[in-house]
């Protein structure tokens, strides 16, 4: 007999309480749907549910119970609204030390622990539109409703914002660097048909339609072997790991470097689509 137990993983009910006030959950025989929300209504965008989302990835992928994840939000949009009082909070304080973590740690386990602990099949189901699309691009399948809308508006904010945090890096890879750089700098936006059209989705599937064609594709998923899917993903996923690993630090350094060089703050007013209900 063995001299030591297993440490203990957390369980997806511990977890699912842990970050209840970001995410609801629901697995069904190994997919694990995550649906992001702010007290029950859409997503307000703050560096709380950053580091929130940062944070569940981990918990996710220690979870050899989940076999394939849904990424979705909740209705009408992906993210599309902020908690202007969080952003205020810490780019107004002195604490250099919170600024680094929210700032520079955060923004890269957003994606680089969605890709390194994330090793199961990925479905984002993009139900609306709004920014912060860049783990639903990196999904190995990515659905969107037919009012989504693709724009960066990191460079249209009043002082201008690198696009450092993963969305620009994304424009980079899947338009090539000439058209990826001119949507990043000139916030051009980019609807549903046209994403289809460039190879940044797979699917446009109706708003009311749009889960279950998410789950009807994870079952699919899950009727090949455990190792034939997981390994698989592995294949989907290293193009996006080989990437990260090469540039987004650099990408991620820029933006936190320009911002705070130049004492910014985040500029929500000019986070608009045009293309889109304003809402």
């Amino acid at each position: 007999m063995a001299i030591n137990t297993y440490a203990h993983v957390e369980t997806l009910e511990e977890y699912a309480k842990r970050f209840a006030e970001f995410f609801t959950f629901r697995r069904e025989n190994g997919i694990l749907e995550l649906k992001m929300h702010t007290n029950g209504g859409p997503v307000h965008w703050s560096y709380q549910f950053h580091h929130a989302l940062a944070e569940v990835w981990t918990a996710i992928g220690h979870d050899k119970e989940n076999e394939c994840l849904i990424i979705t939000s909740t209705n009408p949009y992906w993210i599309a609204q902020w908690d202007t009082e969080s952003f205020k909070e810490v780019e107004d304080s002195a604490d250099a030390d919170q600024r680094y973590n929210v700032q520079i740690y955060d923004t890269l386990k957003v994606v680089e622990n969605f890709l390194n602990d994330i090793e199961i099949p990925t479905i984002a189901a993009v139900n609306g539109r709004g920014t912060h699309w860049e783990t639903a691009v990196m999904s190995d399948i990515t659905l969107i409703s037919p009012d989504f809308v693709l724009k960066d508006n990191h460079y249209a904010m009043a002082n201008g914002h690198v696009p450092g945090d993963g969305m620009g890096l994304s424009l980079q890879h899947l338009l090539g660097p000439k058209r990826g750089n001119y949507v990043m700098m000139t916030g051009t936006e980019l609807p549903a048909e046209e994403l289809i059209k460039l190879g940044m989705a797979n699917e446009i599937v109706e708003k009311d339609k749009l889960l279950d064609r998410a789950w009807e594709l994870a079952h699919y998923v899950m009727s090949k072997n455990r190792s034939c899917r997981r390994l698989t993903h592995k294949l989907c996923v290293r193009p996006w790991k080989a990437l990260v690993e090469r540039d987004f630090r650099l990408h991620v350094m820029a933006e936190m470097y320009s911002f705070n060089l130049s004492a910014s703050n985040h500029d929500f007013n000019a986070i608009k689509w045009k293309k889109a209900d304003e809402g």
